[in-house]
């Protein structure tokens, strides 16, 4: 059953998502569950960092689409709040008050690229796939990507992942600034870990210094929390699109 788990090592909690049928896509269930867990390692300030992976080698492969109902429109209450619980999820691991590592391997995908970006830092498998992989599916690009890559990438890689649907490799994240560090992918889990339980040393030090370099480093020109209202309409509009031609 798909589901997000929590578990603790020491002074890092890491959330672990799982879902093995579609390689870790995101149901709207576990968007609240991932809302939940955030609300519970904020809540324990013997935590001071936490690291972001998927199960069974690979991150997340974007949303579970197996779940969408073609009768319920995108832009219908019901559909609006489906949405909401996933792009919600990345919002709130975005305001973690720990300090975030994505750890990626296998493939990060649409929502799983969104889920990435949320962290503060990320450590990926040399030979990860990274792609926004909106456009060339023909939806809008959601969850605020393009300010949440931008921060991080750049306009340049903004750009090519999310206009031109170019995929990357963990390596090359790391080259062009995307990712932190590109390892074995055998490594990826270990030394994010290793790097989560160096900063959570000192846990009310790292939630104030978290705090701190977000506010000074937060994103440029719009804030994401806009970037989700001005994505999420046009994306709604783009599945309704994409469902009518299916059917």
């Amino acid at each position: 059953m798909p589901n997000v788990r929590l578990e603790r090592t020491g002074p890092v909690a890491t959330l672990v998502i799982d879902n093995a049928d579609v390689k870790n896509g995101l149901t709207p269930e576990m968007g609240y569950q991932i809302a939940q867990l955030c609300d519970e390692i904020d809540g324990d300030l013997s935590i001071g960092a936490a690291v972001i992976q998927g199960a069974n080698g690979t991150f997340c492969s974007g949303a579970d689409t197996r779940l969408w109902d073609p009768s319920v429109p995108q832009n219908s209450d019901e559909g609006y709040e489906r949405s909401n619980a996933v792009y919600g999820a990345f919002a709130r691991v975005g305001r973690l008050e720990v300090a975030t590592i994505a750890a990626i391997r296998g493939a990060a995908v649409g929502a799983g690229m969104n889920l990435m970006l949320a962290t503060d830092l990320r450590v990926v498998s040399s030979t990860a796939r990274l792609l926004s992989g909106f456009i060339k599916i023909g939806l809008h690009p959601g969850g605020g990507f393009f300010t949440i890559a931008n921060r991080t990438g750049g306009r340049e890689t903004t750009a090519a992942m999310g206009l031109f649907s170019q995929e990357i490799s963990g390596s090359r994240a790391a080259e062009i600034g995307l990712a932190w560090e590109a390892v074995p992918d055998t490594e990826v889990e270990e030394r994010a870990l290793e790097l989560a339980t160096q900063a959570a040393a000192d846990p009310l030090l790292m939630r104030r210094a978290v705090k701190s370099f977000r506010t000074e480093t937060g994103p440029p020109a719009m804030t994401w929390e806009a970037a989700l209202e001005v994505e999420r309409g046009v994306q709604m509009w783009s599945q309704h699109r994409r469902q009518s031609k299916q059917q």
